[in-house]
């Protein structure tokens, strides 16, 4: 499920000194509650946070508090829930949850990754990487019911024709990316659809071989993997800490993709911090070089996907566009952007 940190983030990782973000720091709160996870997808929130842009963006008079997640599902709960404000997550479990939420509970603020997802099977399993039909009879993994990953998997199942229903010809196992990766490890399951570093791991130090990048399904490569979503009395009560966490995170994605490689040591220092496991370089770089960090929100794969997770039953109404008209706001993204000097983004 998840593991409550509540701790003011102070860690200053690598050679990264916070970017200045010339904030008049107007914001009133004390605390702002932050959920995220700890995989590279989350890279703008994790080194945000542990190098002190977020900080520096809100100033002094504002603790940050964060709630590390490893799975969309459980996250929205708690943030429909009130028990935090801001949430770094994947596209799928953000929707559902602004759908069952009455259209009124959360709203998607800013984009923070596209890519960086994979299908990896066990390197001995005889299995043609891209051939659909040898999935018959296997046992696979995905990180959470309704998560990202696990809607990516089945819609994938159910439009080749396999059955990952009670009595199907295929089993989906949900279960947190550590134990995928244990499972994997032991040979209890055939292949994953997991998120980056995962399915590095399981091809570098387990065997695996590369089933397919998701990004080979979507045109030019792009679909939203981790989205900005805020919870909407939240956003409401306090639209100026909103602005100052999307102006950190706009800021942190510009550095990343501008400091590729101190990027990657930093990151990595981070991921250890919180978990207590680190990376190779080479598992970091293959998994990095298969993602885009981007504030754009992508919502035509958004959309999309929302249409997936209806497919395979994990939306109960249909995701039309009108049904998801109000779930972005990007009024305080565009702001910042033009603060910036950067290009707004098109809704």
């Amino acid at each position: 499920m998840w593991i409550a940190l509540g701790i003011a983030v102070v860690i200053v990782v690598g050679a990264y000194a916070a970017i200045s973000m010339n904030q008049s720091h107007s914001n009133s709160i004390g605390v702002v509650n932050i959920g995220y996870f700890a995989n590279i997808n989350h890279a703008p929130a994790i080194l945000g946070i542990s190098s002190g842009t977020f900080q520096d963006a809100l100033g002094p008079s504002t603790t940050i508090k964060t709630t590390l997640f490893t799975s969309g599902t459980p996250e929205m709960t708690a943030l429909v829930a009130g028990q935090i404000d801001i949430a770094f997550v994947g596209p799928d479990p953000a929707v559902n949850a602004y759908i069952q939420g009455g259209d009124s509970g959360l709203q998607i603020v800013a984009g923070v990754a596209s890519g960086g997802a994979v299908f990896v099977v066990q390197g001995n399993s005889g299995i043609t990487p891209g051939d659909a039909k040898e999935l018959a009879g296997t046992t696979l993994a995905a990180p959470g019911v309704g998560n990202t990953q696990d809607i990516a998997l089945r819609y994938y199942l159910k439009e080749n024709g396999l059955n990952a229903g009670p009595g199907g010809n295929v089993t989906v196992e949900d279960t947190p990316n550590s134990n995928i990766v244990a499972l994997f490890a032991k040979g209890s399951i055939t292949g994953a659809w997991v998120p980056e570093p995962y399915g590095e791991v399981l091809i570098q130090q387990y065997g695996g071989k590369l089933f397919l990048d998701e990004s080979s399904l979507w045109p030019n490569g792009a679909f939203s993997t981790t989205e900005l979503v805020v919870r909407t009395a939240f956003l409401q009560a306090h639209p100026d800490v909103v602005k100052d966490i999307v102006s950190g995170v706009v800021t942190e994605i510009s550095w990343i993709n501008a400091h590729p490689s101190q990027a990657l040591t930093d990151l990595n220092s981070s991921i250890f911090a919180l978990t207590n496991q680190g990376y190779s370089s080479s598992i970091l770089s293959a998994a990095l070089a298969r993602m885009t960090f981007t504030y754009d929100p992508l919502e035509t794969s958004v959309a999309a996907q929302a249409q997936h997770a209806y497919a395979v039953g994990d939306l109960q109404q249909d995701p039309t566009l009108t049904v998801l008209s109000g779930v972005y706001n990007l009024s305080i993204l565009n702001e910042v952007l033009t603060s910036q000097g950067l290009p707004t983004v098109v809704s």
